[in-house]
């Protein structure tokens, strides 16, 4: 899985940008409205909605926000109805892009994103075209410096993970998508920080962009589609080498 926690620190920087950009707090209720729309309003029957709730309170979206989205999501009380929409896209030096919006508008969302991609270097697929580039895992990253990897491996399996990756802070973990949760706790029980834990697209095999040129260009695509207020996640198969990540934040 080399590679993947150069994109997970890529997405944690954009994150950051989000939160200054304010559109965050939209972000993570919408996901806790449709998540109550599809699986119901309790948490303790729908770990997709936990995971929407646990999300929002870590960003330190007001609890108020969070009981209005689980109601709308559950028709208690009237609000947009939003649906949840996958765009597979090719984006700049054969990267793939898989783009989870959720919006109250599809032939908006569609005409804006068709849009930026046009002016960006992108393109819209055909449904299947990106996504089988990808598989669904669950993903939990555990902060901490100087972790025994060994310890960690234990831990790892014993909470019925498959796989990890070291990155500069700590380990991403990664299990099938739906005992995400229960790897948390697990985790969180060993006496491990779990920072976050999701079910996430994983890419198969990621396409190397070997240039300061073409590494700008996929990222400034990715930095537009994460900024648009109805994008939930992007997920990318690309590999950016420390030396050019280097020069581009220079």
């Amino acid at each position: 899985m080399s590679g993947h926690s150069k994109w997970a620190n890529i997405k944690h920087r954009k994150a950051a940008q989000d939160s200054k950009r304010g559109n965050l707090f939209q972000k993570l209720v919408k996901a806790v409205i449709i998540a109550a729309k599809e699986g119901g309003g309790d948490p303790a029957m729908n770990m997709r909605l936990k995971a929407a709730i646990d999300r929002a309170k870590a960003a330190s979206v007001p609890n108020d926000n969070i009981i209005r989205g689980i109601k709308r999501g559950t028709g208690e009380i009237e609000g947009a109805q939003y649906e949840e929409i996958t765009y597979e896209i090719y984006g700049p030096s054969g990267v793939a892009i898989l783009l989870e919006v959720l919006t109250d508008n599809r032939n908006r969302t569609a005409s804006e994103f068709r849009a930026l991609l046009t002016r960006n270097g992108g393109a819209l697929g055909e449904s299947g075209s990106v996504a089988w580039m990808f598989e669904r895992k669950g993903v939990a990253e555990v902060s901490g410096k100087d972790l025994d990897e060994e310890a960690m491996m234990t831990a790892v399996l014993e909470a019925g993970a498959e796989d990890l990756e070291r990155q500069d802070d700590g380990y991403l973990v990664y299990s099938d998508s739906s005992i995400v949760n229960d790897v948390k706790e697990s985790l969180e029980k060993a006496g491990y920080e779990v920072v976050r834990a999701d079910s996430e697209m994983v890419p198969k095999n990621l396409v190397l962009v070997d240039s300061k040129e073409k590494a700008g260009k996929v990222l400034r695509l990715i930095d537009l589609l994460e900024e648009h207020d109805d994008t939930q996640n992007v997920y990318a198969n690309f590999d950016i080498p420390d030396e050019i990540m280097d020069s581009l934040e220079e």
